[in-house]
């Protein structure tokens, strides 16, 4: 059957989509509005007729089965909406547009119709409120004027949806832009101190008595960098230090920063515990296993190993966050200075402990003593080997 159509009908079906409203359950204030139409017409069916690409969705009904929910396009809402003001048919029987409709032709034999298009404030017009009725009649101006008011009312009700619905929309969006922003706050913070800057706008700085620090580098990093293409260098060691970042989660150590081929992290902050020195040498020997058989795959490929040195001290130290825009936690004192020594005068493919450190693993790891050590700006360093797990301390 043919119908005519808006000339904006494709903009004005876009913006019946805004509204979310066809395929949606009955709601009370449509349908009272639909059945006042009916009542204040005298009508014996009153409708809100919401007209979609190819349907009519009945938003609204008085007077028809409830199980009835769309119409396919082509009654006399379709025609009405292509006007702005009322379509009044005394006799849908009489007039040649609607005369063949099935509706009229055959059951229910509608007769008389009369609908104001709904209107938005961008001039589409999404449907209709109309009133339909078994005998030809006229309405009074009364009544039309009823109707162009009960429009009038749908129309706010409509907005009022779409209003509703764009601040979910909105408040879906900050939500996940919140959600984000904490994504990436917790990809640089540790999570107690990112609550605590979203809670206060400020990280107090705090002393710890205790933590143990990791320090590792790449011998001869200068000459690889050098031979290798810039992509495959980042890529060796986003692949490296990913690896790291797994595993010391895994030990509940926290990653503090990177610089070039350089990684560091800490154990016993931000959390306190009584564990992080052991949780630092099992960190430290798994990570020297992944570069083992990190190296043997290269080897096999006849490419250049990476050999990584790590060393480990346990002392003091004053954690906190700085910076405004780009955050950095990070940690300062003489500990921090002693394990930086350390591990560069440790031995590539190696472990090396503090004094510090030692005394406190020493029961569960088997170390061995490597001596007194020269340190820039800390004289003689006493340092010792991490070798492995002792038998009798490992565990799955």
């Amino acid at each position: 059957m043919m119908y005519p159509v808006p000339d904006n009908e494709v903009e004005r079906v876009a913006a019946v989509e805004t509204y979310h409203v066809t395929d949606t359950l009955p709601e009370l204030s449509y349908d009272d509005i639909a059945e006042l139409a009916a009542q204040i017409c005298q009508c014996p069916v009153g409708l809100i007729n919401i007209i979609a690409d190819t349907r009519e969705w009945l938003k609204a009904k008085y007077g028809l089965p409830p199980d009835l929910t769309y119409l396919p396009r082509g009654t006399a809402c379709s025609t009405a909406i292509c006007q702005s003001d009322l379509l009044t048919v005394p006799d849908l029987a009489k007039d040649e547009r609607f005369a063949d409709q099935a509706a009229v032709k055959g059951e229910p034999h509608f007769r008389f119709y009369c609908g104001m298009p709904l209107i938005n404030t961008e001039g589409y017009a999404l449907g209709t409120v109309c009133v339909f009725d078994f005998e030809p009649r006229k309405l009074t101006f009364e009544q039309s004027e009823s109707l162009r008011r009960l429009s009038r009312q749908t129309m706010a009700q409509l907005e009022l949806r779409r209003k509703l619905i764009e601040l979910s929309g909105a408040r879906q969006a900050l939500e996940s832009e919140k959600t984000r922003s904490d994504e990436l706050l917790l990809n640089i913070l540790p999570a107690k101190i990112a609550d605590e800057l979203k809670t206060r706008n400020e990280v107090e700085p705090r002393h710890y008595d205790s933590v143990t620090i990791m320090f590792t580098d790449f011998k001869g990093f200068t000459r690889i960098a050098e031979a290798s293409e810039p992509r495959t260098l980042v890529n060796d060691l986003n692949q490296y230090f990913s690896a790291f970042d797994e595993i010391i989660e895994h030990h509940n150590l926290e990653k503090l920063k990177t610089i070039g081929d350089a990684y560091m992290c800490a154990g016993g902050l931000p959390e306190e515990n009584r564990t992080h020195s052991v949780d630092a040498c099992r960190a430290a020997l798994e990570i020297q296993e992944f570069m083992t058989r990190a190296n043997r795959q290269r080897e096999k490929m006849r490419l250049q190993p990476w050999e990584l040195r790590i060393g480990l001290n346990t002392g003091p130290v004053m954690a906190g966050v700085v910076g405004k825009k780009k955050f950095t936690y990070d940690i300062w004192g003489d500990a921090v200075n002693v394990a930086a020594r350390i591990e560069s005068n440790g031995e590539a493919g190696r472990i090396a402990l503090s004094e510090s450190t030692y005394h406190r693993v020493k029961d569960q790891f088997e170390c061995e003593h490597r001596g007194l050590i020269e340190a820039k700006n800390k004289g003689l360093l006493d340092m010792y080997f991490l070798n492995r797990i002792n038998s009798e301390s490992s565990r799955d």
